[in-house]
């Protein structure tokens, strides 16, 4: 039987049939007489049973048109069928990818550059001091965008005058923001802004003059790592060190931006002792953590590196006024003699940019039942971190 129906289309056709009409007939059964259900069913049964004994072709094809009859003379008829169908599949497939993402994988993006240099966040360009600079046409823009996260905001005073207002990004179709800008009372457009808006990174505000055809705006963006997050491992195992883990800021005390969603990596476990030593090491339970420790190759790779190299470790609050002038950048780490003893069931997290990561170093331990899962793969844009890149 099982051979005959992959070898046969007839029999895939009248068991779809035989489903179907089950399912309708499901929905109706509360709508329908006794006789109605009966006289169904006896067809559906009389097809089954076709398919069960081997009958050839020509018997098979009789039951499906024996089935089509069966159903127009029995079956209510639905107002709008197409409709009804549609909606039907949408609403299936919209429950598929809830599960998916809730159980298995979910989409996330590297808003900031708190995790640089191993996953970027959304970077800008001012290019108004560029005047050489010529903006990309409009089939070579779209290739920039969509392999590389490229885009590029350009604006051109239309007139002499000036900024009268600049309205905050608003998101008017799914997917789709923009931002007007008023200026000599006339609308100009940005379509898809930085979240920031661009005031921001544009070198614009409201009441500054322009004079006709100069540029208002002219801003190269790159959008940051957009990624897969493993929400499946962690319900089998606790996170390890070094694991890049992007989790809940809801209930954690120092978090400003509440239902938010952090990406950090995971330095400490509970239980652990730990300290952030001068030499912008972590020291966990009296083991200095370098470059050879694994998942910390990029974090630690600054020694010898020019003053001025960006990523430097891991900072504490004494280091980081003295060495770079921060004030109250870890209040939980103020200097090298401070050590904390991690809770059962709590974390600490930080961002390997530790100048620019608001992280464990602020507000502390990270509770457990906060953690969604761990960064698995960068599907967008495509650069050297694309896929396992980042690692």
């Amino acid at each position: 039987m099982t051979i005959r129906w992959f070898f046969s289309k007839s029999i895939r056709h009248l068991s779809e049939m035989c489903r179907q009409m089950q399912r309708v007939l499901n929905e109706q059964r509360d709508l329908l007489t006794p006789e109605a259900v009966s006289a169904i069913s006896a067809s559906r049964d009389e097809a089954r049973a076709a398919i069960q004994r081997g009958a050839k072709t020509s018997e098979l094809h009789e039951q499906m048109k024996q089935l089509e009859e069966t159903a127009r003379k029995w079956f209510k008829p639905y107002a709008d069928p197409g409709i009804r169908e549609n909606v039907k599949e949408f609403l299936v497939a919209i429950v598929v990818i809830l599960s998916f993402t809730t159980f298995f994988l979910q989409l996330t993006k590297i808003p900031t550059g708190s995790m640089q240099p191993t996953l970027y966040g959304i970077t800008q360009q001012n290019l108004k001091n560029d005047p050489d600079f010529k903006m990309p046409g409009f089939f070579r823009s779209m290739c920039l965008y969509w392999f590389y996260g490229i885009s590029y905001k350009h604006l051109v005073a239309p007139t002499n005058g000036q900024i009268d207002a600049i309205y905050p990004p608003q998101t008017v179709f799914p997917f789709i923001k923009r931002q007007v800008v008023i200026f000599s009372g006339r609308k100009l457009t940005v379509w898809f802004p930085p979240d920031e808006g661009i005031q921001q990174y544009g070198d614009v505000e409201i009441g500054q003059p322009f004079s006709k055809d100069q540029d208002i705006l002219k801003l190269k963006v790159v959008a940051g790592d957009h990624l897969l997050v493993d929400r499946f491992t962690y319900n089998f195992c606790h996170p390890k060190r070094g694991e890049i883990i992007v989790f809940k800021t809801k209930g954690i005390l120092g978090i400003p931006h509440q239902d938010q969603l952090y990406i950090k990596r995971m330095v400490a476990l509970p239980g652990e002792e730990v300290r952030i030593g001068d030499d912008q090491h972590l020291i966990i339970n009296g083991q200095r953590l370098d470059a050879a420790t694994r998942h910390f190759e990029s974090v630690y790779t600054f020694n010898g590196l020019p003053k001025d190299f960006p990523y430097v470790g891991h900072v504490n609050g004494k280091t980081g006024f003295q060495k770079y002038g921060r004030l109250n950048l870890s209040p939980v780490f103020p200097d090298e003699t401070t050590t904390l003893k991690l809770s059962p069931g709590h974390y600490l997290a930080m961002g390997d940019n530790t100048l620019n990561s608001a992280d464990s170093r602020t507000w502390g331990e990270l509770p457990q039942e906060n953690i969604i899962g761990k960064c698995w793969f960068v599907y967008w844009p495509f650069t050297d971190r694309f896929g396992w890149g980042y690692r």
